[in-house]
Formats: structure tokens, sequence, C-alpha cells
């Protein structure tokens, strides 16, 4: 623990439990605001007047108008009502306000604790802050790639703004594990590979977001199969050798199913060596991920074969959260010291 003070370890451990939900719901909202497209629907940065929604008629129509200048109106919404647009803009405007309120949750905590307790507060929490700060500013310059050329937002941005998400999150977790009385457990062997295997999530994470990013999930939506082949017949394998391969949706989709076979492989082998492991305390949380896991591939085929309905693409990303969050709290109770010869 950071402290010997049970009192101020308790309030840190509410703080970064607050954090850790608030920054769960943003995950959830922030994909569903990609999923209904909605994340266009506000052009404008509005960093401190964006706290409130629009509370007139006229200013429901300023927003209206400046959304009728971009690419995505004139291409794919030129018909939307003003009504239809209040829809997505309620979501992207709910997105926002939620990272705002995270940004003063971390902030004006951060300043109480700091004062009263000292800057080693600022100095093992501040990061967090620092992050939050830097994910806002990720938010906007992925918006911003979608407000000219394109319909969409980069692809590439949006796979920055999720997984930046994900390494706040488990930032978080981390250190709230930290202030608890959890207790670390040897285990027979070398932790690299169960590294090995949340590196590979965190990878998948940004293959994820391609695929939501270029809507590679609306093609090829049959399983185990894409289409009648294994490999996507509108692609071919020397395509990898091209340094835009990821600008393909039908080779981005191929990687994510087979960065999931091999994520699910991985597993198998952890799974193993943990049940020959004299310590049976590890099998339970390994257990654990090898459900999320198993969830998380019976979402994923589901996402793809119902033409990427709302419900099981938002499970998909809902799961991913638990598989990541068990996964480093496994890697967080083991500890493996090599014998003596």
């Amino acid at each position: 623990m950071y402290s010997e003070n049970n009192n101020l370890n308790y309030q840190l451990k509410i703080w970064l439990f607050i954090l850790l939900s608030l920054i769960i719901l943003i995950i959830l909202i922030g994909g569903l605001t990609r999923l209904t497209d909605s994340g266009l629907s506000i052009t404008t940065w509005e960093l401190f007047v964006g706290f409130l929604p629009p509370l007139t008629n006229d200013k429901w129509i300023d927003y209206f108008d400046l959304y009728k200048t971009i690419p995505e109106y004139s291409s794919q919404n030129s018909n939307m009502t003003l009504s239809e647009f209040k829809v997505i803009f309620w979501w992207e405007w709910a997105h926002r306000l939620l990272g705002r309120l995270i940004g003063l949750t971390v902030l004006l905590p951060l300043i109480y604790f700091t004062f009263k307790n000292g800057l080693w507060v600022l100095k093992r929490y501040g990061i967090i802050f620092l992050l939050i700060c830097l994910q806002g500013f990720f938010g906007w310059y992925m918006v911003s790639s979608g407000l000219i050329d394109r319909v969409d937002v980069s692809h590439y941005r949006l796979s920055i703004h999720l997984v930046t998400a994900f390494i706040i999150l488990s930032i978080i977790f981390w250190k709230f594990l930290k202030l608890t009385k959890i207790k670390i457990n040897k285990i027979s062997f070398s932790l690299s590979p169960i590294k090995f295997f949340i590196f590979l999530l965190f990878i998948q994470l940004i293959i994820g977001a391609f695929v939501s990013g270029m809507d590679a999930g609306t093609i090829y939506n049959t399983w185990p199969l894409m289409g009648s082949s294994y490999f996507p017949d509108d692609s071919k394998f020397i395509e990898f050798l091209n340094i835009n391969f990821f600008d393909n949706p039908s080779i981005v989709q191929f990687v994510h199913r087979n960065l999931a076979y091999l994520i699910v492989i991985i597993y198998i082998y952890l799974l193993i060596l943990v049940f020959r492991d004299a310590n049976k305390i590890f099998r339970q949380p390994m257990l654990i991920i090898g459900t999320s896991l198993f969830l998380q591939v019976i979402l994923g085929i589901l996402t793809l074969l119902s033409g990427v309905k709302i419900i099981h693409a938002s499970l998909h990303q809902i799961n991913s959260i638990f598989i990541i969050l068990s996964s480093l709290y496994f890697l967080y109770i083991s500890k493996y010291e090599a014998k003596n010869n």
C-alpha cells in the first residue's frame, strides 16, 4: 500500500472505484456513440460551453446547420430531420459531458488529497489526470478527422482513442489493487506468457477499433469462413506486404478473426500451466478469464452473423473490459520466484 493511514487508503479506494466505474461507463457510451454514427454530430470543440445542451430551438438549428456542412450529412444523411439529428446529438453530448465529469472527478480529489497528505499523492496519481487530458485531445483529434474529407473518423485515430481509454482503465485498476489487502501468491512458471496474453488483448483492441472505424464487420457476415473461403476472396495475401494493408476492411476483419484464434490458443496454454501449478489459488481467476474469453468469441460471432446489430456489438465491446481486468488481476496476484539450484 502507498500509505499506512487506513482511513486515507479507504478514501483513495473509493475515489479510484468511482473513477473505474466512470471509465467503464464512458467506454460503453463511446461504443454506442460509434455504433449509432453519432460521433460527428457536434462539429466544434466547446471545452467549457459544451457543458450545457441546446436550450432553445434556435440553438438546435445552429448545431444542425453546422452538421450540414460536413461530408457525413451530404453523403449519408441529407434527408435527416431535426428530430433525427437530436437523437445522434444526445449520444455525442452525453459522451463529452461524461468525459468532462471524469476530468473533474480526477482533478478535484487529486488536489484535495495532495494538499492534505503531501506531494506523494500527486506523484502517484497525477499520471491519471495527464492521461485524461491527453484522452480529451485524442477525442477531438479523432472527431476532426471526419469533418472535412471523410464521412467517418479515421480508424487509426479511433484506435488511439479507444486504447488510451483502456490504458487509463488499467492504470486505475492496478492502483486500486495496490490499495487492497489481496495476497500475492507464488507461481511456478514465468509470468511472460500472461504478459504476452495481455499484450495480445491490447493489440486486438486496436484491430477491433479498425473493424469498427471501417465498418469492416458489415462485410463477410459468415463464420467460420469469410464468404466461401477462409481468406477473403476480394483480397490477396500479397497485400500484407503493402504498408497500407490495414486500410482494407476485408483484411482487417481477417486479422481480427485470426488474432482471436491465437489469443484462445495462448489462453489454453496458460490454462494448462495453471492447472499444473501446485498452488490451486490461480485456477479460479484463470477460469474467470476463460469464461469471459469464451463469451467474447460467441459475441464476436453473433456480431458478424447479425450484420453488426448494436446489442451484440456493444456487448462484445463491454465484455472486452472484463477480459482485460480479469487478466490484470491474475497478473497482480502472481509472483514468480526462480528456484535456486
